[in-house]
This record gives structure tokens, C-alpha cells and sequence, in this order.
């Protein structure tokens, strides 16, 4: 980044974006391996697993509308049950597998880009070799974060669900009053503010478990701190990021899964190619902004990095890890 530690701060919404660009495109070199490496697997693991499990849900939903006017106790009957039984453990086992790799994958070109894009800022020599060397290290942080994080997540919306069915069963549901309705949605607004604000804060909690000697349950709580002043920019950030992902999503299933068709082969495979690039290209350019969201968040609490102490830090993952003390990686006062 040619931008002073001190200019940072006054960055908004297009103008990180911007910067994301620039240092994509000026390191595309090591950005491509990576992205070849480990972000376009997980782009094709994401649309093959979206696209067969649109399928095979729509082909559930036929069969049970089927076994709906199926007579009960005929052999037809069993016949029909036992496929769908069947089509619903596949569901269920393809949808375990596809967790478990991508949370690898993710996790893994999380820590791959936010190590280089740090790496860059301290003017470290980086490489494609030495960037895959230190990734399991930088993994097995992350991956604490992540699992502390999720379980947050897991209380939250379990603490949600018991409020909304406890609220359901005090209204008679399905006979709910207009003042019960707004009640309801009342609060699944504030459940869907709380959820994005929980899930910018993990991502900047994943950037902190990289660039600092704090991860875990510390990691989400300094996120939570160093977020202030700048929520506005991530939230809008992260929905702008959600809402292109819902994009080609919507785009893959319905060019390759729900077309009836009127696409034709030589369209299905362009729509499919289009829509892996574009993934591709989402996944990287989120993981470089959510890193540059870190130093603009240092940046706006006058957080001065030191560079050559982050770099001693990067440099402590290609051997035997040992936890910095403050005063080496934290940050200084500056002054503006």
C-alpha cells in the first residue's frame, strides 16, 4: 500500500475497494497462484455443490407431490417413500462433505491472502512457495477463531429460534394478529442486524488472528472494540458482498439447474464459465478487502503499525511460533 498508515483512516466504501484493485493487480502474479490454488477449487466446489443440491431438492419436491396422491399402504406407495427416504440421505451427506471442504478451503485461502496481502504492506519479499509453507500454521489459528466464532453464531440463532417458537405458541400460530406480525418482524430485524454485525466482526477477528499474537474467543472481542467507528463502511462492505453472491448464485441456477431449455448447451456452459470466473474473482477480492478493513480500522483508533515488528511477526510463522509481547506487534499511538 503506497497510502500513509495515517490516510488510511479516511477510506470509504469505494475508496478500499479501489485499493483492493490496485494491489490485486499489482501483485497478480501470487494472487493468481493462490486463486488457481485455493480459491478456484472452492468456487467449483460451491457452484457444483448449489447446482446438484437445487436439483436434487426439486426432485424430492416432485416426488413427494407424487407420493402425495400416491394411495397409502400400495406398493407404489413404498416404492415412492423409500426413493425419497433415499434422495434425502444423499442430501443430507452431500451437504456434510461440501461443509467440510469448503470450511478447509476457506479457512485456507483466508489465511494464504490475508499473509500476503501483510506481507506486501511490510514490503516483505514474497513468494508462492513461501506463502504455502506458512498457510497450516496461519491455518490452526484461524481455524480457532473460526470454531469459537461459530459457536457464538450457534447460540445466537438457537436463543432466536426458542424466542420466535416461544412467541409462535403465545400468538396460536398460524392465527397471528397484525400487532403479533409486527412483533415478529421487530425482531427478526434486530436478529438480522445482530447476525451482519457478528459476522463483520469474525471476519475482522479471522484478519486479527493473522497480523497479530491474539486469536480465538480475544480475537472476537478486540474485533468487537476495533470496529467502532467504522461498522457502517464493513456492514455496507459485507452486504454489497453478500448481495453479489446471492447474484451469481441466482445466475447458476438458473441458467444450469431450473432452464427448461431456452438456454441451449452453448449457453449453459458460457453462463457456468461466467459465473465461475465471477465467483473466483468475489472470493479473492473479499479476502484482500476484509485485510485493507483491518488497517483502516487501525488507522481510525490512531493505531500505528509497526512495520518491521509485523514483519518479525510474519517471519516467526516459517519456524517455531512465539507470541509477541504488546509492545511488539500492538500498536502505537500516533498522532494526526
Amino acid at each position: 500500500m503506497d497510502m500513509e498508515q495515517e490516510e488510511l483512516q479516511f477510506l470509504g466504501f469505494f475508496g478500499i475497494c479501489k485499493e483492493a484493485i490496485v494491489i490485486t493487480f499489482r501483485h497478480s502474479k501470487i494472487f493468481t497462484k493462490l486463486t488457481l490454488t485455493l480459491i478456484f477449487p472452492l468456487s467449483i466446489i460451491f457452484l457444483a455443490h448449489d447446482g446438484f443440491s437445487t436439483f436434487l431438492s426439486q426432485k424430492i419436491i416432485t416426488n413427494e407431490d407424487t407420493l402425495d396422491t400416491t394411495q397409502l399402504g400400495t406398493p407404489a406407495f413404498d416404492d415412492e417413500f423409500n426413493k425419497i427416504s433415499s434422495e434425502l440421505t444423499t442430501l443430507w451427506l452431500i451437504k456434510l462433505v461440501y461443509l467440510l471442504i469448503v470450511l478447509v478451503f476457506s479457512l485456507l485461502s483466508t489465511s494464504a491472502i490475508v499473509y500476503t496481502v501483510a506481507c506486501i504492506y511490510t514490503g516483505k519479499d514474497i513468494s508462492y512457495k513461501k506463502v504455502m509453507s506458512v498457510v497450516p500454521k496461519v491455518w490452526k489459528r484461524v481455524m480457532v477463531t473460526f470454531l469459537w466464532s461459530f459457536g457464538i453464531m450457534l447460540v445466537y440463532n438457537l436463543v432466536f429460534s426458542i424466542a420466535i417458537i416461544i412467541l409462535l405458541s403465545l400468538t396460536h400460530y398460524p392465527d397471528i394478529s397484525l400487532s403479533d406480525l409486527i412483533v415478529i418482524l421487530i425482531i427478526l430485524f434486530f436478529y438480522v442486524i445482530g447476525f451482519v454485525h457478528m459476522s463483520v466482526q469474525w471476519q475482522l477477528a479471522t484478519v486479527i488472528s493473522v497480523m497479530e499474537d491474539t486469536y480465538g474467543i480475544q480475537a472476537m472481542a478486540k474485533s468487537r472494540i476495533l470496529i467502532k467507528g467504522k461498522s457502517g463502511i464493513s456492514v455496507a462492505i459485507f452486504v454489497a458482498y453478500f448481495l453479489c453472491l446471492v447474484g451469481i448464485e441466482y445466475t447458476f441456477e438458473r441458467a444450469e439447474v431450473t432452464d427448461r431449455g431456452s438456454v441451449g448447451i452453448g449457453g449453459k456452459i458460457g453462463y457456468g464459465v461466467l459465473c465461475l470466473v465471477g465467483l473466483t474473482l468475489l472470493f479473492l477480492f473479499g479476502f484482500v478487502v476484509q485485510t485493507i478493513v483491518y488497517f483502516v480500522c487501525k488507522s481510525y483508533h490512531h493505531q500505528n503499525i509497526d512495520k518491521s515488528s509485523l514483519a518479525d511477526h510474519l517471519e516467526a510463522y516459517r519456524g517455531e511460533y512465539v507470541p509477541l509481547t504488546a509492545n511488539n506487534i500492538q500498536m502505537e499511538q500516533f498522532q494526526v
